[in-house]
């Protein structure tokens, strides 16, 4: 077997790892708009936007999902859809090995040490972030969209201090994924200015994502700090949207779609930011 062959194998374990934490965390039965949520997030991150800014906006908007448990919850609930999304692309997109494992392993570790520390924050300070983090997702989301973020090269690997910075930025968007902010975007830029084909950031950011959320979502399913229900929307309902999205459809416009999740974004953000200022209601605490 090759590198690959044994990312395949450790995908597999990755999946038996996250299907045994959910099912010890419980099962309730999700409503239609939880799901829908999943479906049409799951839909859009496999085409490139992201699910994590997009999920946020859904829950912020709608009120589904106390503050303090969004973290957790993006977390737990789209495992099931990353590690779909990260077979599928790593079998058709060619990347490097040498490159490919290192950067998946330096992502895990930075969100198993985001994860210890974003656990324990009160409310306020989740708040605080997610609402900073939205302001920086935003722009990102449009860009990559607009393919104006660099355009990369041809290079399928990197080495030597592109490989330590590449390795040092996944580690950074790793942790920062504890907090709500997704990996895709930043990670697609850093591939980018790194030289690389753009293309090659898809079985990065993916397989980076489905090795770090299970083995993080550990510590969420542990701490209790995400909603059951609505992870378990994000998952049933994002696996479909992953084969539909990658197999199916073969073009969208993407450019005004990604305007108008922007613009949803940054009034979460805005929104987020505001009412870190208000002191009690059980959604805002999550207690």
């Amino acid at each position: 077997m090759d590198a690959k062959d044994y990312l395949f194998v450790g995908l597999g374990i990755a999946l038996a790892l996250y299907g045994t934490v959910l099912i010890r965390g419980g099962f309730a039965v999700p409503t239609p708009i939880e799901a829908a949520v999943g479906f049409v997030t799951a839909f859009f991150d496999t085409l490139g936007i992201g699910s994590f800014a997009t999920t946020t906006a859904a829950y912020k908007l709608r009120k589904m999902v106390p503050v303090k448990m969004i973290p957790g919850t993006l977390n737990v609930g789209h495992t099931l859809a990353t590690i779909a999304q990260a077979y599928i692309y790593t079998k058709i997109v060619p990347v490097d090995s040498a490159t490919l494992i290192p950067m998946i392993a330096a992502a895990c570790l930075g969100a198993w040490v985001g994860a210890g520390v974003v656990v324990h924050w009160p409310r306020r300070t989740i708040q605080i972030g997610m609402g900073s983090a939205l302001l920086v997702a935003a722009p990102l989301i449009v860009l990559s969209a607009l393919k104006i973020i660099p355009g990369g090269g041809q290079a399928l690997g990197l080495t030597g201090v592109k490989l330590a910075v590449g390795l040092g930025g996944n580690f950074v968007f790793g942790a920062l994924m504890m907090l709500g902010i997704g990996l895709y975007a930043p990670c697609m830029m850093m591939v980018a200015l790194l030289g690389m084909d753009p293309r090659a950031a898809f079985p990065i950011m993916m397989g980076s994502c489905a090795f770090l959320m299970p083995i993080c979502s550990v510590r969420w399913v542990r701490s209790r700090t995400y909603h059951v229900q609505a992870s378990w929307g994000l998952a049933l309902g994002g696996l479909p949207a992953v084969l539909i999205a990658a197999y199916i459809v073969e073009s969208l416009p993407l450019a005004a779609v990604s305007w108008l999740v922007a613009a949803v974004v940054i009034y979460t953000s805005f929104n987020m930011l505001l009412t870190a200022r208000v002191e009690d209601p059980a959604y805002l605490s999550g207690e």
